[in-house]
């Protein structure tokens, strides 16, 4: 089965880092674009981070711009989502992706990814 499975998700104080993982099985991963997605209660999923299928390149929602950084490793078929200085307004369920094949750019839609994991629940408190 194709799977993505996020970790690291947990409950820290204002100011505090977390690193979330995501690991990639059944499924392709070294050539992809990865991506990260968030959506907090009543509102909609919005894109958080993205990074080219080498890791060379990468984009930010600027929400998250210079305190969150996501990173690779495809020897071990897992994406990271480094997150410093939280706030509440961060609080969520974090979401990883795997970019649709032949995507132009920085891919900061649902639609422009094809697989999806089942969320890491991230709660900072104030």
């Amino acid at each position: 089965q194709v799977q993505l499975v996020e970790s690291g998700g947990g409950l820290v104080q204002a100011g505090g880092s977390l690193r979330l993982s995501c690991a990639a099985s059944g499924l392709t991963f070294s050539i992809y674009a990865m991506g990260w997605f968030r959506q907090a209660p009543g509102k909609e999923r919005e894109f958080v981070a993205t990074i080219n299928w080498n890791g060379g390149s990468t984009y930010y929602a600027d929400s998250v711009k210079g305190r969150f950084t996501i990173s690779r490793d495809n020897a071990k078929n897992t994406v990271y989502l480094q997150m410093n200085g939280l706030s509440p307004e961060d609080t969520a369920v974090y979401y990883c992706a795997r970019g649709r094949a032949h995507t132009v750019g920085a891919a900061t839609k649902d639609y422009e990814y094809d697989y999806w994991g089942q969320g890491t629940q991230v709660t900072v408190s104030s």
